[in-house]
């Protein structure tokens, strides 16, 4: 029997406006779309006749086995994810649980939320950044602290993915205490929710009170080097050009 192929598919933020033109055609051109409930709500009704592997949160192992299934039965399929796969996405782990399968894994790219969110406000990722989950779920906090402290002492602009959920409240807190060791209250910014979706909103503010702002785990958070600014609503980190 020939074998199917696998697709990690990063859908973007979840409108199809902000996916990408490969990641449409990918999931127009396989037999079967897989992933997690959330992100197969987002794009069944495009992808209608298609059929549908749905699992749910903190399955992503079980997820990845079943799509090689599915793929040694002959199908190609595609796992998607919000965003991009390779962010925080499935892709690391697919191609580990397909490995030495003999089944072939091709990573389509998406556009991650702080990119997507960026856009929104202005361009407040114009220079160096790093990208930090609050979550301690994979990662001990400790290693996560230490990524926070490191970046913005080297004046990193920093987007927070996972920053707070109902059970995970006093990590953003720290967080914020670590980057104001390195950066002034007065830092702008932004905080993006449901980034792509049709509740999508955000606020801008400062380092010093971002805190007093709804923050959930649908935000991302976006916080400015030293040299960010806002003006006339927009949020800007100069690339250094002169003007």
């Amino acid at each position: 029997m020939n074998l199917g192929k696998i697709y990690v598919v990063g859908i973007g933020p979840g409108n199809m406006q902000d996916i990408t033109v490969r990641a449409y055609n990918t999931l127009k051109n396989v037999d079967v779309i897989a992933g997690y409930i959330t992100y197969i709500n987002l794009v069944k009704d495009e992808f209608s006749e298609k059929e549908f592997y749905v699992s749910g949160m903190k399955k992503e192992v079980e997820r990845c086995e079943q799509v090689l299934e599915i793929a040694k039965s002959g199908k190609n399929v595609a796992l998607i994810s919000s965003g991009d796969a390779g962010i925080y996405g499935m892709a690391g782990i697919m191609i580990e649980v397909a490995m030495d399968s003999g089944v072939e894994v091709e990573v389509i790219p998406g556009v991650t939320s702080s990119v997507a969110g960026a856009s929104i406000v202005g361009a407040p990722l114009m220079h160096d950044h790093a990208t930090i989950s609050l979550s301690d779920l994979m990662t001990d906090w400790d290693v996560i602290t230490k990524r926070i402290d490191k970046a913005s002492e080297g004046d990193f602009i920093i987007s927070l993915y996972n920053p707070k959920s109902k059970g995970r409240v006093t990590q953003i807190v720290e967080a914020r205490e670590i980057m104001l060791k390195h950066k002034g209250e007065n830092t702008p910014v932004a905080l993006l929710r449901h980034v792509g979706r049709e509740d999508q909103n955000y606020t801008l503010t400062t380092l010093g009170d971002f805190l007093n702002h709804e923050i959930d785990m649908f935000t991302v958070v976006i916080i400015g080097n030293s040299k960010t600014y806002v003006k006339n609503g927009r949020m800007i980190t100069p690339r250094g050009y002169k003007i």
